[in-house]
């Protein structure tokens, strides 16, 4: 087998025994950010807090250009990072914002139908969800953490849904804060120990 020469970029000896840096600065704190504040403005409409969910449209600027644009663009650069796992996730719920955002106000379904319909599209990204948690074992605990509560936020909305049952959305939404609360921190370390070059944050590494 023919191997191809290593590149300078890949090749220890080329940078002084150091190993290869990162081609971009770390992309999770914008990612898991954008995907923290959507979450959160969704999330407390979802618990009846603020406005209830006919407040709902106020959260689609935020699902188009930072849960969608901005985290979408987090998973192209993770891509870029061979970080398959943030690549997968952050260009997975970019696309779902995009999608929700789509869903709510380019999509007419039938009233008798609109909360099945809902509910089983939820149901897809639970199970996306799911087996990403099963991932994140690799990665740290806080992003663990963040992949439990958003799987529990998923699976009581799709329950919520299907059975048209406000009290059941509610106890989603409040799961979905507490997923929010999870992924800030995440992010907040993130940037936090990249800008001191130290960790002053403790995301408690898996992997």
């Amino acid at each position: 087998m023919v191997h191809a020469p290593a590149s300078k970029e890949s090749d220890p000896a080329a940078t002084g025994g150091e190993p290869p840096q990162p081609r971009v600065a770390d992309p999770l704190p914008l990612g898991i950010a954008g995907f923290a504040m959507t979450t959160f403005v969704l999330s407390v409409f979802n618990a009846g807090l603020w406005g209830g969910l006919e407040a709902i449209p106020a959260v689609f600027g935020l699902a188009i250009f930072y849960g969608g644009v901005a985290q979408f663009a987090a998973g192209m650069w993770e891509f870029v990072n061979k970080n398959t796992f943030g690549a997968a996730a952050f260009s997975s719920f970019g696309a779902f914002w995009l999608s929700f955002w789509f869903l709510e106000t380019q999509v007419e379904l039938p009233p008798d139908i609109a909360d099945t319909a809902t509910a089983v599209y939820l149901l897809g990204w639970a199970i996306f969800t799911a087996y990403m948690t099963i991932a994140a074992l690799r990665v740290t605990v806080a992003v663990f953490i963040v992949f439990v509560l958003l799987t529990v936020t998923f699976v009581l909305l799709v329950f919520g849904f299907f059975y048209s049952s406000d009290p059941i959305v509610h106890v989603g939404g409040y799961v979905g804060i507490a997923t929010a609360v999870a992924a800030w921190y995440t992010a907040f370390a993130g940037v936090t120990n990249a800008t001191f070059k130290k960790t002053v944050l403790p995301v408690g590494p898996l992997g």
